[in-house]
């Protein structure tokens, strides 16, 4: 299967383009700019060159044809975070809301029978309610989002799935409002101390355990509008410390702050339902794996030296 992935020069495309590609699937890449470093990173210099690479403005409908052309499936996830969108309300709409709609559009008219996307936790407010209560602009279109592929659903048949993590975590995570446990991790591996930018409760989800989903739903049969919680389990700020600082006692790392702005309800379990062979690692797991990451490509690149 020929796969789209919008945004797919990024930390999360890249681990989901290796994991397509494990798992046997042609990738074409779709971003804003012929920007390789992060791919090279995750997948591998070579391969990363040699990849079918297409740039262009995801608000951009005829640019978006264009590299959706003779695609079977697409996975949608390009877009601006949570601090671009409240800096440039209307830039985020743009991109996150109007690149959305070119995606199934565009769907709609080569007959892609499949759109994943990525959309977010931040969907949910800080009551709790597990009701998408959106308090930010970025949780705003992603719900719109949500929304608009219901519709693209009931009107045009072309079936979607959508994904709501929270924090994000893994090798080659940069930017972003939840950054800091991925920035501990690489600091960490360093020997450099590190204060991760916020406390609180929430839900912390391996890169990888993200990539492993996508792939795994795009076996599904093309059916329905369904939006899931991707859930890598609850954990607070300084459980993230504790499980750094096992693996690296000798750096001083913490965490101050106000707590994230959002709070996710409880695991459903409606994505084990969906994918019966899914499942995330622990939060140990997942930090040593980052942090083992880390040690052994700057073990590599003292070696190039």
């Amino acid at each position: 299967m020929r796969v789209l992935i919008t945004g797919g020069g990024g930390f999360i495309g890249s681990w989901i383009a290796r994991a397509m590609l494990a798992a046997g699937h042609d990738v074409r890449i779709f971003d804003l700019h012929d920007e390789r470093r992060m791919m090279g990173m995750i997948v591998g210099e070579a391969t990363a060159s040699a990849m079918d690479w297409r740039t262009g403005n995801i608000a951009d409908t005829g640019t978006v044809e264009l590299a959706a052309k003779d695609c079977d499936a697409i996975v949608h996830l390009a877009g601006l975070l949570t601090p671009a969108c409240r800096a440039d309300p209307l830039n985020g709409v743009s991109v996150n809301l109007v690149g959305t709609l070119n995606v199934f559009l565009v769907a709609r008219k080569f007959g892609i029978a499949r759109v994943l996307y990525m959309s977010s936790a931040g969907v949910f407010g800080a009551d709790a309610s597990g009701e998408p209560r959106p308090v930010t602009h970025y949780g705003a279109f992603k719900l719109a989002c949500e929304n608009s592929a219901a519709a693209f659903w009931e009107d045009d048949r072309i079936a979607s799935i959508g994904f709501r993590p929270f924090v994000v975590y893994g090798p080659g995570r940069e930017g972003g409002l939840s950054a800091g446990p991925s920035l501990a991790c690489e600091a960490a591996a360093r020997g450099q101390d590190y204060t991760i930018p916020f406390t609180g409760r929430f839900d912390i989800i391996h890169v990888e355990d993200v990539a492993s989903a996508f792939v795994q739903a795009l076996a599904l049969p093309p059916e329905g509008a369904r939006v899931f919680n991707l859930s890598g389990g609850m954990a607070s700020a300084q459980d993230v410390v504790a499980a750094i600082s096992a693996c690296a006692p000798d750096v001083r790392i913490d965490a101050t702050g106000n707590p994230m702005p959002i709070t996710c309800p409880e695991p459903d379990g409606l994505i084990q339902v969906a994918l019966p062979k899914w499942h995330a690692r622990d939060l140990a797991t997942g930090i040593a794996d980052t942090i083992s990451y880390h040690q052994a490509r700057a073990g590599q690149t003292g070696a190039a030296g």
